[in-house]
C-alpha cells in the first residue's frame, strides 16, 4: 500500500480573511487558519479525519488538480490540492444542501471503507454556508475520510464544473483521469471507476 507524498513548488494562494494573494516559491507547510473550536470538536466526535498535511505551494501537473489552497472542514489545517500525490484519489465535491449528494453518500462511505489505504477519498464541501450543518451531514452519512471546504466556489473554474455533485478520479501523479458528473448510484460504480481509471481494484 502506497503512502501519500507531496512534491512540487510553484505559485499558490494563501488564505487571509477569505482573500488570497500570490506568493513565491516555498516548501513550507500550509499555514494553519483560525477555526471555531466547536467545529473541531464536532469533526473529531464524528471520527472524521483531518486533511493530509501539504506544503503551502505546489506545481500542478498537466490536467491535474490545481495549485489551490483550501481550508479543511472542522480543522485549522489547509490543504493544497496540487500537492496531493503518491496515492490514487477519489475526490467528491458535495454540499449538505444538495439532494443528489445526500443520495450518493452511502456509496461513498462504503467505497472508502473498502478502499482503505489503497485510494485516498477526499471530499470538498462546496458553496456551503454553514460548516456546522456540513459536519452534521457528514457525521450522519458516516463519512470518516477528510474534507476540504470551498465556500467561495474557487474550485469550479480550475476543475471545470458547473454543478454538483461531481466525482474526480485522480491518479497517483495528481492527474485527473476521469470526471463523473452527477450523483453516484451505487458503490460498484465507484469500484468500477477506480479499476478503469486508476487501475486499482478494491
Amino acid at each position: 500500500t502506497s503512502k501519500i507524498t507531496f512534491a512540487g513548488a510553484g505559485v499558490a494562494f494563501l488564505a487571509a480573511s477569505a482573500l488570497f494573494a500570490g506568493c513565491g516559491v516555498s516548501s513550507d507547510p500550509a499555514p494553519a487558519v483560525r477555526v471555531d473550536p466547536g467545529l473541531v470538536a464536532q469533526r473529531e466526535a464524528a471520527g472524521i479525519a483531518d486533511c493530509p498535511e501539504t506544503p503551502a505551494e505546489a506545481a500542478p501537473v498537466a490536467d491535474g488538480l490545481p495549485d489551490l489552497l483550501l481550508s479543511c472542514l472542522g480543522s485549522g489545517r489547509q490543504v493544497n490540492l496540487a500537492a496531493l500525490r503518491g496515492t490514487p484519489m477519489v475526490v467528491n465535491i458535495w454540499a449538505q444542501w444538495c439532494a443528489p449528494c445526500r443520495l450518493e453518500a452511502p456509496f461513498l462511505k462504503e467505497f472508502a471503507a473498502r478502499a482503505g489505504d489503497d485510494v485516498l477519498v477526499l471530499g470538498i464541501d462546496y458553496a456551503d454556508p454553514d460548516p456546522a450543518l456540513a459536519l452534521e451531514f457528514a457525521a450522519m452519512a458516516g463519512w470518516t475520510y477528510p474534507h476540504a471546504t470551498d465556500p467561495l466556489k474557487r474550485t469550479a473554474g480550475p476543475l471545470r464544473f458547473q454543478g454538483i455533485p461531481i466525482t474526480l478520479y485522480v491518479d497517483a501523479d495528481g492527474r485527473i483521469a476521469y470526471r463523473e458528473v452527477g450523483g453516484i448510484t451505487s458503490t460498484q460504480q465507484i469500484v468500477d471507476g477506480a479499476q478503469e481509471h486508476l487501475g486499482v481494484g478494491v
